[in-house]
């Protein structure tokens, strides 16, 4: 089914990396419409307070609402580990966030129990993947690492090369000493360097991407479990500061497509 009334489905995150969430949006629910907000003006989130991640989810949510969505995806994880809760709560609109989708597809793909976690700053500080984890299986051993330097490489467009794979192995070498066999991407940014990272890990550890079962999530929610990767609704592209940086890199995260978003001025 597709939602119905003005744009079906909103999403927001603190700049570019929740796109990689509508690329996977609009491989698994085609047809939809789609309204995206990218916070660049505030970005990044990952380095600011609790206090402030959720008044600007808040905002960026009540922005959404605006555009008439019948549902709201955070797509960004530094959001969703410290908003959600208050989210979902308060809106009107079901609400989706990236941390349960991904520890659902890890604990399914971990093999030994032995799980590493790769995020901001302030996603790893919250502990929500390791409470989420251990909430569903007791026994599951948990390590956190925080990537402060990944979203700068991938926001400057530097998505391969001997920088990336020389951060890739400082921040990747501690969850390799653990012998970890499953890796969560807690970052939207982070599945533009799946390259340096899987040649890091190798192929015995499974990589999970939260855009992918967040798509997942919303597939289901929509009733479209299946649905042909084919065809792609209206999208409406809006960012809070500098336009041009956005479409120049939004095509990295969506495969070359080209977008043209529009500056709003307040989400208030």
């Amino acid at each position: 089914m597709l939602l119905s009334g003005g744009t079906s489905i909103g999403l927001f995150d603190s700049g570019l990396g929740g796109l990689t969430v509508l690329r996977e949006l609009h491989r698994a629910c085609p047809g939809q419409r789609y309204a995206y907000l990218g916070d660049n003006a505030r970005f990044p989130y990952g380095t600011k307070s609790a206090d402030t991640i959720v008044r600007y989810s808040r905002e960026c949510a009540g922005f959404l609402l605006k555009q008439e969505v019948g549902l709201i995806v955070v797509a960004c994880n530094t959001a969703s580990s410290i908003a959600i809760a208050a989210l979902e709560a308060e809106l009107s609109v079901p609400v989706i966030g990236t941390v349960v989708p991904a520890v659902r597809e890890a604990l399914a793909a971990t093999r030994s129990g032995v799980v590493g976690v790769l995020g901001t700053n302030a996603t790893v500080a919250s502990g929500v993947y390791e409470a989420a984890l251990r909430e569903r299986e007791a026994g599951v051993k948990v390590t956190s690492q925080a990537c402060p330097l990944f979203v700068p490489l991938v926001e400057a467009g530097m998505l391969d090369g001997e920088i990336v794979e020389k951060v890739a192995e400082l921040y990747l070498a501690p969850l390799k000493a653990q012998g970890v066999d499953t890796v969560i991407l807690g970052c939207t940014h982070y599945p533009l360097l799946i390259g340096p990272i899987r040649r890091f890990l190798g192929d015995g550890v499974a990589v999970v991407e939260c855009s992918k079962a967040i798509a997942r999530d919303v597939q289901d929610l929509l009733g479209l479990p299946g649905a042909p990767a084919q065809g792609r609704g209206a999208t409406q592209y809006f960012v809070t500061d500098e336009v041009g940086q956005f479409n120049k890199l939004a095509g990295l995260f969506l495969g070359g497509q080209h977008v043209e978003a529009v500056r709003i001025e307040s989400l208030l």
